[in-house]
């Protein structure tokens, strides 16, 4: 089935059984809302993905905290995040001056955290995506794994974080004593276990694996639609260009479907105005999958 097919059967509402979703909206900026939309794949295991979409006060700011932890072998380590990872981001010394090596660092101590409870949370890991929205005008994101954050600025839509693929980081896994192999299948995994070059937890790959984010400031501004974040089992089914074209600029509606994978997505839309119109279409910044 293609996407458009997909999002057809979506808006009929074929899909949004079992469905968990939310929304709410930024108390200090009337025009920024945000919701989710999870929902759980065919397979036979538990739902293994979770999800943050709140805003909090700190200090003197509105801080919107989004997320999507994308478990795999168990839910134990996505949970954990959901629980702690924003907590320890917020707690470093220089969260308000120095926010990317801030999230660098809260990202690995978190890390591990998680590897120091192995017998407790398990063998499996997660990838994630987390956006902060600064009073609505200033968003960092960070990610490792490959759930995306996608922005739509103009009617243009642009990846704001970077897939962390065993096939592009190939010469890093071999040099911490790893290797990449498309057996069995044919995807590349690091040591031929994990789809991901970059995950929380897995601390039999430890050694090979990196829990280091790529992290991007940008600034939000009149002409910023919204902000799609999403698991790679929205990706794998959905370009860039269907999601956005599909979505309700007024009112983000978020795609549910039936997959094998487990599906989580989420949207912030931040301080839009009156002077914006639906655009019919999305040109693509980055690649999009096919």
């Amino acid at each position: 089935m293609h996407g458009k097919d997909i999002l057809h059967k979506m808006k009929a509402g074929l899909f949004s059984s079992g469905a968990d979703t939310g929304k709410g909206k930024s108390k200090m900026s009337k025009h920024t809302t945000h919701g989710f939309h999870c929902l759980k794949g065919k397979s036979n295991h538990d739902m293994e993905d979770y999800v943050v979409s709140e805003f909090k006060k700190k200090e003197d700011s509105e801080l919107g905290l989004f997320a999507i932890f994308d478990g795999h072998l168990g839910h134990d380590v996505a949970k954990y995040l959901q629980s702690h990872l924003f907590d320890n981001i917020l707690k470093q010394h220089d969260f308000w001056t120095n926010m990317e090596d801030a999230i660098r660092r809260a990202y690995r101590s978190t890390d591990a955290e998680i590897l120091d409870k192995a017998k407790v949370l398990g063998r499996g890991g997660s990838t994630a995506v987390t956006a902060i929205l600064i009073n609505s005008q200033k968003l960092v994101v960070g990610n490792v794994g490959d759930s995306r954050a996608v922005m739509c600025k103009n009617g243009v839509a642009e990846q704001l974080s970077v897939d962390h693929e065993p096939s592009t980081e190939k010469r890093l896994i071999e040099s911490r004593g790893g290797f990449v192999s498309n057996l069995p299948g044919d995807v590349p995994r690091v040591d031929g276990q994990l789809a991901v070059a970059r995950a929380f937890g897995d601390k039999s790959l430890k050694l090979h694996l990196s829990s280091e984010p790529d992290v991007k400031v940008v600034t939000i501004d009149d002409d910023t639609e919204f902000i799609i974040l999403a698991s790679d089992g929205i990706w794998k089914v959905i370009t860039f260009a269907i999601l956005v074209s599909h979505a309700n600029i007024n009112s983000i509606e978020i795609p549910s479907f039936s997959c094998s994978a487990d599906l989580v997505a989420g949207y912030v839309k931040p301080r839009s105005s009156g002077r914006h119109k639906k655009h019919q279409g999305c040109s693509i910044s980055s690649k999009a999958l096919d």
